[in-house]
């Protein structure tokens, strides 16, 4: 890539760094204000949930979360503390913490949904045509999936996080 190829890729990082900052605090503060849970606890919540009865691994869990990866035990730990949320140690392996969604947590998913999905599209999807989003969803999920390779190895027995 050249200088200019450069300049454009640089242009699009930080478009994309402003856009996740503004858009991630408008959307914090309107699911607070709708009395549910914090954006983070949300986030923790929609990954477990995800997951099923199984649950994650703390450090699966960490490698999916999009907001607070530093703080996912601290987060977890607090999420437990009010009830959202179970640590189990892995029965074969005890250097290994599970973490489930409790009823409580599905509970409070589902409540937080509806303001989440709204915010989402005042302070995101609404600024965007359908070709746009498309091509944004497109890029960026090449980027993830070419970073993911990089960190976990192509063809690697560790699959990467979905």
């Amino acid at each position: 890539m050249g200088s200019h190829g450069d300049d454009v890729g640089l242009q699009a990082w930080r478009a994309l760094l402003l856009a996740h900052n503004a858009a991630v605090r408008a959307i914090e503060s309107d699911v607070q204000s709708a009395g549910r849970v914090p954006l983070t606890w949300y986030d923790v919540l929609l990954e477990l949930n995800g997951a099923g009865d199984q649950g994650l691994r703390m450090h699966e869990l960490a490698g999916r979360v999009v907001l607070s990866r530093t703080r996912v035990s601290r987060l977890v730990d607090e999420m437990a503390r009010s009830g959202l949320v179970r640590k189990e140690p892995d029965a074969d392996d005890k250097r290994m913490v599970w973490a489930l969604i409790t009823e409580a947590g599905r509970t409070a998913l589902r409540e937080t949904a509806p303001a989440y999905l709204r915010s989402i599209q005042r302070h995101f999807s609404a600024h965007l045509t359908e070709d746009e989003a498309r091509t944004v969803a497109e890029a960026l999920l090449k980027v993830a999936r070419t970073s993911d390779e990089v960190r976990w190895g192509r063809g690697s027995a560790v699959s990467p996080p979905r």
